[in-house]
């Protein structure tokens, strides 16, 4: 328990009491390393009328703890969580100091002292949560963070880049489309005649993407950054007068050693045509697992499930790993080095789970459908009925067309399908935990409560997962009813020890976002569950997971790879568009240059 400053502790009381006697500059930088709030507002008060000025309160106890925060964060002595507590203690101080600061430095050039970041994320695009938590990281480290949120237009990027007069720009995104969208900012700023360093971040960002196609696209350097720990060596590089030259020779020849070696891979990969790879396909004997008649057909509404229920559909690894902290659940609570930190962030987590229950914070929408259809090709019809002489639809799919070893077949989802002939049927569904969310975040985030608002999103992106993991069971024990003596714990559910599969657009086994689209006619997903697409094919809101499945006993999951020329004009004429918009939408997995 704390003590205000003016109340003297009784003996026996706490170390964190005994604190509370020090000096007010100790207490400021005890406070951020320990990531303490309480008494904040006072303390910073007594620290200012003791300095005399706001700035030296910053410039002093505050920035002296969150070097000391880096110090630690940097030899891994401290982990994200505690950080971006440590952020949220800055963020109430600074917040306080504010006004004061203003009037302090009114007509004066100091408030342009320090370096300016600016990040987005990109067009079509609302996953924000490493973005967030890369902004917070900078903020402890004395870096200016202006975040402009999540679907920003190029234009209003670099126009708000202009304006505020940033020393970076950072761009982030989750889904495939944003890499496109991303090397169009970089050949905008090339038009602008920008010459300020680009960061490139995000879940499906990499290295390789980065130094191949938006590094080209710009003249000044582009850097990618694979987390939020090193976002403070790459911002702090870049803005250093020493670091900055041999830092960015040191990128440019790294990638342009990544060109020549991604160039160099390309012709060492043998591929074959699409007609080989079609030879050359999965062939499931239906005689032998003759497809399960479903119990239920059509579109049903998911009701009445509550968070409550989803506890224990919880796949927590992922959520550490948001946090940046490597180690699988639940042997990291017991990590000798991350232990304590993981159960600290496990029991805030758990605690704002229990408040978002008591208070209804998230609402769970979801909607399935169970449809007669059958493989056409490499494509599978849906129908109207079991008379199965309507198609309401049609499902593309996608052929791997690399080399394979003796034995193994080049796959495509419709491989799991019967042909027609035989009664089969596919599941597709759409679920989100996003409902109410944005409200959750705003209310934290206005009380300078980064910490919560990161913790919030994180958990909504874990409820949406266990959802999916909820309804999938459903969807096998009960509606379509093809495993119904399943009894499987929650370890043997998240290692998927179970019959079928869910891929969803976008990923590995259909990169192919577009898809997307025929799934939400099928099933009418946003008049029934509020989950809409962004003009990139997101949904919104971001904490969603749509999918379709399949029941067949040997379906996998599988990596599509690249895609010959001869496939993508074959796969833009079946879905009726052109090859330019086909290319566009599947430019990450070309093995070709359209240019060429």
């Amino acid at each position: 328990m704390a003590l205000r400053f003016s109340e003297q502790p009784e003996s026996g009381e706490t170390e964190e009491a005994e604190w509370r006697k020090g000096e007010v500059e100790e207490r400021l930088t005890h406070a951020l390393v320990k990531g303490i709030t309480e008494f904040i507002e006072e303390d910073t008060e007594e620290a200012r009328l003791k300095m005399g000025r706001a700035i030296s309160v910053i410039e002093g106890p505050l920035m002296d703890g969150m070097n000391h925060v880096g110090d630690l964060f940097g030899s891994g002595m401290m982990f994200l969580p505690q950080v971006v507590k440590s952020a949220r203690v800055m963020k109430k101080s600074v917040s306080y100091l504010v006004p004061f600061i203003e009037a302090e430095q009114k007509g004066t050039e100091e408030a342009k002292a320090i370096p300016h970041v600016l990040l987005a994320t990109v067009k079509g695009d609302v996953h924000d949560i490493g973005k967030k938590i890369v902004g917070v990281v900078l903020g402890c480290n004395n870096f200016r963070v202006t975040d402009l949120g999540v679907m920003v237009p190029a234009e209003k990027i670099l126009d708000e880049a202009q304006r505020l007069d940033v020393d970076i720009v950072g761009l982030s995104g989750l889904i495939t489309p944003s890499l496109d969208e991303m090397i169009h900012v970089a050949e905008e700023m090339r038009r602008r005649k920008m010459t300020i360093p680009l960061l490139i971040g995000g879940a499906t960002t990499s290295e390789i993407h980065t130094a191949v196609k938006v590094d080209p696209a710009y003249d000044a350097p582009v850097v990618h950054v694979l987390d939020a720990s090193r976002s403070v060596y790459v911002v702090r590089s870049l803005v250093s007068r020493d670091l900055r030259r041999s830092f960015v020779e040191d990128v440019r020849f790294t990638y342009s050693a990544r060109r020549e070696r991604y160039a160099a891979s390309r012709t060492r990969t043998e591929f074959l045509t699409l007609e080989r790879a079609r030879e050359n396909a999965l062939v499931l004997d239906f005689s032998v697992d003759t497809p399960p008649v479903p119990e239920t057909t059509g579109v049903v509404d998911i009701e009445d499930v509550t968070i409550e229920r989803l506890r224990d559909y919880i796949d927590w690894t992922p959520f550490f790993q948001a946090w940046e902290m490597k180690g699988k659940y639940p042997a990291i609570l017991d990590d000798s080095e991350r232990g304590e930190a993981a159960r600290t962030l496990f029991d805030d987590a758990r605690e704002l789970l229990d408040e978002i229950i008591r208070n209804a914070g998230i609402r769970l929408e979801g909607v399935c459908g169970i449809f007669p259809a059958n493989r056409r090709g490499d494509d599978i019809d849906v129908y109207q009925d079991e008379a199965r002489e309507s198609v309401l639809a049609t499902l593309h799919t996608l052929r791997q067309q690399s080399v394979k070893t003796q034995g193994r077949p080049n796959r495509a989802l419709a491989d799991f399908m019967a042909p027609g002939g035989i009664a089969d049927y596919i599941g597709i569904f759409a679920v989100t935990a996003g409902h109410g969310i944005f409200e959750l975040v705003s209310s934290f985030e206005a009380d300078n409560d980064d910490y919560r608002a990161i913790l919030a999103k994180s958990l909504a992106d874990r409820l949406v997962e266990a959802f999916a993991e909820f309804v999938h069971q459903q969807i096998r024990t009960n509606l379509w009813g093809y495993a119904v003596g399943e009894n499987l714990s929650s370890e043997d559910l998240l290692s998927e020890r179970y019959r079928g599969i869910r891929p969803a657009p976008g990923y590995p086994a259909q990169p192919d976002h577009t898809e997307k689209i025929t799934m939400w006619s099928l099933l009418d997903v946003e008049k029934r569950t509020g989950i809409s697409l962004t003009e990139h094919l997101a949904m919104n809101p971001a904490a969603s997971v749509c999918g379709l499945v399949f029941s067949h006993p040997e379906a996998a999951y599988f990596n599509v790879g690249l895609l010959g020329r001869d496939q993508v004009e074959d796969y833009s004429r079946r879905k009726g568009y052109t090859l330019k918009e086909m290319e566009r939408w599947l430019s990450p997995r070309l093995n070709y240059d359209p240019a060429e």
